[in-house]
């Protein structure tokens, strides 16, 4: 029996009935011995869509690719999916005949795993597997305090990493933030990814601003791998690509690299980012058409480079407020456009991501409480296989808060028991516990052998919320919440180094110019 399941209160047993009953703490943490990791686990109980949407969706796409096409391809773009079966019209535009796009699909990698560098956070990517991570491209950082939003550094990057790494809920770390003290982008790029890996050794989400950093980013890779085989044995990273720029058109840099990255084997979230009503258009399931037709243009693109390329497919649209064309990626529709697509991916039985827990509220916040709570737990319940962007993100993506990273820690921890359910078997259902405390027993329940034993699989429990009576909080100096979240954010930081070792480290260091510390 782990130490919180002996704590006892021997006030609150009088007042249960009790005679010397063993009775957890609220407050009492985990034991660190007793830290779990906690993988992914099924979900799909929620189905905004009928199986006849999904079928009207999925022909819906197919007439879009067929007969709209996508404008914009690379020529080297056009020279692999011609050859695949792509047709390229007078006005330059590809389109892709049915028996293609079904063809490619037949091929295309499922059941991938997406390899940590600590093999206990691999993510297996099967069926309606759920992981919860970060991911986007804020360009301030939140300061909860003074109110402020400064710009983000490659130091708020790489301790946002560093709380990832030591956050239970949190699978996977995509970058959060552009590092804009870094003026030379290829200096970026490579201070993006390092400090991504120096964070954490969890897996790892990174993108890049231009075709030609592409090697060195590989270069720095190998190095931490131990060599390329190594590298290829166990890819680590994925490049968050967003191959199309919305509407029906292709992003040349962005598929130059994701040719590259594909052929030097690294996994690929293929991701289509439309707004509703803007970029998208506004009905909610034609907003999702587009995004699957996007997607499987992805997928040709990327099976014709190479048949089996381990890909994400990365349906990632965005609902606009209709009064002002500003994004709004905390509403009820978003909630059900990420929902609605996660199960498209599961009808094309494929590895899915897309955004989940973005809030528009400028604060950690009760507007970012609901808005991150509702949009996680139904993108969960749906059997979403990576929900980005899950944690930390503000004000439509503009801003991230380390101290929300830590609050979000807490609140997926209550999705991930949500995606879980209700577990009905033998034990669970068995009157013989009612039987001990009924007939002659205390009449209670807090002590039983049965309630100790499940007290750390049954239920889960917040490290910073705050479940304590009104008495309680009162004795305990009326702790506040954004105060207990900067607590353990400290906390962590004292303690969380470098997670690349200390000679590779100072190689990397001695031949790329990292800016932080």
């Amino acid at each position: 029996m782990s130490d919180l399941g002996e704590v006892c209160e021997p006030s609150r047993a009088k007042r249960s009935g009790g005679r010397g009953a063993r009775v957890a703490l609220r407050s009492a943490p985990l034991s660190d011995a007793m830290r779990p990791i906690r993988p992914g686990m099924p979900g799909g109980q929620y189905r905004p869509l009928t199986d006849a949407g999904m079928a009207r969706i999925h022909q819906a796409a197919l007439q879009a690719l067929e007969e709209i096409g996508l404008s914009q391809a690379p020529p080297s773009g056009v020279e692999v999916m011609t050859a695949a079966g792509a047709i390229q019209g007078n006005d330059g535009r590809l389109r892709f005949p049915r028996g293609l796009v079904e063809d490619m699909l037949a091929v295309a990698a499922r059941d991938i795993t997406l390899y940590a560098r600590d093999p206990r956070h691999d993510m297996h990517l099967t069926g309606t597997n759920v992981h919860y991570g970060t991911a986007g491209a804020a360009v301030h950082i939140v300061d909860p305090f003074t109110l402020e939003y400064r710009d983000s550094t490659a130091q708020d990057l790489y301790d946002a990493a560093r709380l990832v790494d030591n956050l239970d809920n949190i699978h996977f770390y995509q970058r959060t933030m552009v590092c804009r003290d870094v003026v030379d982008n290829r200096d970026m790029d490579l201070n993006t990814l390092y400090g991504c890996l120096a964070g954490t050794v969890k897996h790892v989400g990174t993108s890049f601003s231009d075709p030609a950093h592409v090697a060195d980013c590989f270069d720095m890779l190998y190095m931490v791998a131990g060599g390329e085989e190594k590298w290829l044995e166990r890819p680590f990273v994925s490049n968050s690509n967003c191959f199309v720029v919305p509407p029906m058109k292709f992003a040349e840099e962005s598929c130059i690299t994701m040719e590259d990255c594909i052929r030097r084997g690294m996994p690929m979230l293929l991701l289509s980012a439309g707004q509703a009503g803007a970029t998208a258009p506004a009905p909610i399931a034609l907003t999702i058409v587009q995004a699957v037709a996007e997607c499987l243009a992805g997928v040709v693109y990327a099976n014709s480079i190479k048949k089996g390329a381990p890909c994400i497919f990365g349906t990632w649209p965005f609902v606009s407020d209709l009064r002002t064309g500003a994004m709004s990626g905390g509403s009820a529709e978003q909630a059900l456009l990420t929902a609605g697509c996660a199960q498209m991916h599961r009808f094309y039985d494929l590895p899915g991501g897309a955004a989940s827990g973005i809030s528009d509220s400028k604060l950690p916040d009760m507007q970012a409480g609901w808005e991150q709570g509702i949009t996680n737990t139904l993108a969960g319940l749906a059997g979403l296989n990576l929900c980005y962007e899950a944690v930390g993100m503000h004000a439509s993506l503009l801003g991230f808060c380390l101290e929300s990273l830590v609050l979000g820690d807490d609140l997926l921890g209550q999705a991930m028991r949500c995606v879980r359910g209700i577990d009905v078997t033998e034990d669970s259902t068995s009157i013989e516990a009612m039987k001990e405390v009924c007939l002659g027993g205390p009449g209670h329940y807090l002590g039983s052998d049965q309630t100790l034993r499940l007290m750390q699989t049954e239920y889960t429990y917040p490290m910073v919320g705050n479940r304590m009576s009104p008495k309680e909080w009162n004795e305990a100096g009326k702790p506040q919440l954004l105060d207990k979240a900067v607590e353990r954010k400290n906390a962590i930081l004292a303690k969380a180094g470098c997670r690349v070792a200390p000679e590779i480290d100072a190689a990397i260091r001695a031949k790329y110019r990292i800016h932080f510390q």
